[in-house]
């Protein structure tokens, strides 16, 4: 999502378009991946070791294909617990125009495959790449109504090409909030140090410190009452990081990180 933007990079060595591949098509089912690679140290998929068995996680793949053919709707101002803000954002794309909302739908489908592989309760917050929406609040609501033991919202960044890398963003009390601030800390956390470790993929150089923000004005977060934070997976603006973020090969991998983020987080 663009910087501002309401509701998961030093120059990266390009990886060619070679393994790009298109969104999965909108089922709601996991697509397969021909190139995964091995999964991270933070559990095994197929055993009832891992800490992730048995949890609720709840997945946010940011905005949704339709937005930009129904402005009206989206801009629909929703209360996030300070103030208005538009119901939902139409993402931004890398300049080759890979869309981010196609992104996050590939990444959180292939998280959500690794996770239920390893026993975990996995719900998307949307079931395809071609609505509208839902809401900024609705999203949020999803995982309080499932009372999530986590959650996660992926994004891409819009930024200036010259900034690249990752951050982790983390919510600011805001309200009912509150209780989760201190729980979500301890998941931004285990999510930043395990994708820099899963992706090799730096701390961003223009937002955050350490690979972290703080933020009070994302209703994704602000309206929460589970465990949740937001990832900028990468800047599509940045020539280096859109080479990754378009690689189904590095989304696999981001995927995959982020699943041992929940189980480094949940353990």
């Amino acid at each position: 999502m663009a910087v501002g933007a309401g509701l998961c990079f030093a120059v990266l060595a390009a990886c060619g378009g070679s393994d790009r591949e298109p969104a999965p098509r909108a089922t709601g089912v996991t697509p397969t991946a021909t190139d995964v690679s091995p999964t991270p140290t933070g559990g095994s998929p197929a055993t009832g070791g891992s800490a992730v068995s048995g949890k609720v996680i709840v997945v946010d793949p940011g905005h949704n294909g339709g937005n930009a053919d129904h402005k009206e709707e989206i801009d629909r101002k929703v209360f996030v617990g300070n103030g208005y803000k538009p119901c939902n954002t139409v993402g931004t794309n890398t300049r080759d125009g890979y869309s981010e909302h196609a992104f996050t739908w590939d990444v959180a489908n292939r998280l959500a495959r690794v996770l239920r592989d390893r026993g975990a309760k996995v719900t998307l917050t949307r079931k395809d790449d071609t609505g509208v929406g839902p809401c900024v609040t609705e999203r949020a609501a999803i995982g309080n109504r499932l009372r999530a033991d986590a959650s996660v919202s992926i994004h891409a960044d819009g930024a200036e090409p010259s900034g690249h890398g990752f951050h982790v963003i983390e919510p600011e009390a805001v309200g009912k909030n509150a209780p989760i601030v201190e729980p979500s800390r301890k998941l931004g956390t285990a999510v930043r140090d395990a994708y820099r470790s899963g992706t090799g993929i730096p701390y961003s150089t223009y937002r955050g410190r350490d690979g972290l923000d703080r933020r009070s004005d994302l209703g994704g977060l602000n309206m929460s009452t589970v465990p949740v934070v937001f990832i900028e997976c990468g800047n599509m603006q940045n020539p280096g990081d859109a080479a990754k973020l378009s690689s189904a090969r590095d989304r696999q991998r981001m995927a995959e990180s982020l699943a041992a983020a929940f189980e480094n987080y949940l353990r």
